[in-house]
């Protein structure tokens, strides 16, 4: 009897084997949980929470401000006669109100 040049069985189903492990590892790598898409998407989220962090520090230090003109120890008049036009719609004698 002849032998003929095809791989056995055995071959095939070790390759077959190795190469959907390969793919599925693959995959895995490219768009699984810890893959490069989600890595991605974690550093676009992380600039995004960085720049809403910069802008909430931003308005921290204006309110702080704001808080330390209106304070006991340092009062701003004009600050003052702001929030009093503003809050209690108040308005000087001298002044003129165009509707």
């Amino acid at each position: 009897m002849s032998r003929s040049n095809r791989p056995g069985l055995g071959a095939v189903a070790f390759f077959s084997v190795a190469f959907m492990l390969g793919v599925y590892f693959t995959f895995a790598a490219v768009q699984g949980d810890y893959g490069l898409f989600r890595r991605i998407e974690i550093s676009a989220e992380r600039d995004a929470l960085s720049r809403d962090l910069a802008a909430l520090n931003a308005d921290i230090a204006r309110m702080e401000n704001l808080t330390r003109r209106l304070s006991d120890t340092y009062l701003d008049l004009d600050l003052l006669d702001q929030q009093a036009r503003t809050v209690l719609g108040m308005i000087r004698a001298d002044e003129i109100v165009i509707r």
